[in-house]
């Protein structure tokens, strides 16, 4: 099958915001008046971000469902996605799953392919994902106030415990999880559903947000160094399922919770003023949004002791110290 066969058969489909898209040379986009264009790529690597073996139609999904939380992260509108990907070889088989779990994101988002590259080499998927924020109105990582509460959506840590099953990693001091639990927490890392509309519907209440992809540490840290503020976290606050709950003094648990990355819950900040407002936001959405912290003043060992200029975390009133901070491709 020819490269040109290829994108014809597996990646043109009608597109419901774009002039021109998949076939022509380049894609005409035109952004609604009033309207920021929000950019945002994300690569994921065969053996890095997903086995070799993962089942083709997780990769399609979770391939654009990544790019899709980045939106989320800064209150945009998803709309357009061009993908590159290299392959190995023609595997039809492989390229319909792919695809077929690649556009069931697209449609559950409402999200064109317009655009991207074919080529022949190692297993690499590229996606570029374009959407609209009104202007002003984008979230940012730097907007966060001293005394702000610190929100989570979901629960943390679960795709993390997935993950440390397929790799096959003893976890001392528990119980097998049961197969409903594990399955779910399988389920949570290969298939994550990012929090689109709790993006938009933040705009107006939140000071800063950003996705959790690289562990609640690091990616809160982000916020916490942009903002110029500093914050101590009770571990016991995280929203976590049961089975990590109930062993937070292991220490592979907390590395799950606070360094494992792949939740794509949102974790943003706002101010107290408006908690009820949140609460009805979680009702209205029917998404768990939980407070594990207020923002403070940086202190000094905020400013030497963590690069990050990441949270302190307590657990039983004893500062805990993690080698972990979360996921970096070259550490």
């Amino acid at each position: 099958m020819s490269e040109f066969n290829l994108i014809q058969k597996y990646f043109t489909r009608p597109t419901r915001h774009t002039d021109l898209g998949v076939g022509d040379d380049a894609a005409l986009v035109k952004v609604a008046e009033g309207m920021q264009l929000v950019v945002s790529t994300d690569m994921s690597v065969a053996g890095t971000h997903f086995f070799h073996d993962a089942a083709p139609y997780n990769i399609g999904w979770k391939s654009l469902a990544v790019n899709v939380s980045d939106m989320a992260a800064i209150g945009a509108q998803a709309k357009w996605a061009t993908l590159a990907i290299s392959l190995p070889e023609v595997n039809e088989n492989w390229l319909a799953e792919f695809s077929h779990g690649f556009f069931a994101c697209a449609d559950a988002f409402n999200i064109d392919l317009i655009g991207g590259d074919t080529t022949r080499g190692p297993l690499n998927i590229s996606v570029t994902i374009m959407g609209e924020v009104p202007t002003g109105k984008a979230l940012r990582r730097g907007g966060a106030q001293v005394g702000d509460d610190i929100w989570v959506s979901g629960q943390i840590g679960s795709a993390a415990l997935g993950l440390a099953h397929l790799q096959n990693k003893t976890l001392q001091g528990k119980n097998e999880l049961e197969n409903d639990a594990l399955q779910a927490s399988i389920h949570e890392l290969c298939r994550p559903v990012p929090r689109a509309n709790l993006g938009l519907a933040l705009r107006d209440v939140a000071t800063s947000c950003i996705d959790i992809s690289d562990g609640l540490l690091a990616d809160l840290g982000h916020i916490l160094k942009a903002s110029d503020c500093g914050a101590t976290i009770d571990l016991e606050k995280i929203p976590c399922i049961d089975y990590l709950k109930n062993d937070l003094k292991n220490p592979q648990f907390q590395e799950l919770l606070l360094a494992g990355g792949d939740d794509y819950e949102l974790c943003f900040t706002a101010p107290p003023s408006k908690r009820d407002e949140i609460e009805l936001l979680s009702k209205q959405q029917n998404i768990l949004l939980t407070r594990i912290a207020n923002t403070r003043s940086p202190t000094s060992r905020m400013a030497i002791g963590l690069e990050s200029g990441g949270p302190e975390v307590m657990y039983q009133n004893q500062p805990l110290s993690l080698l972990k901070q979360g996921f970096d491709h070259f550490a």
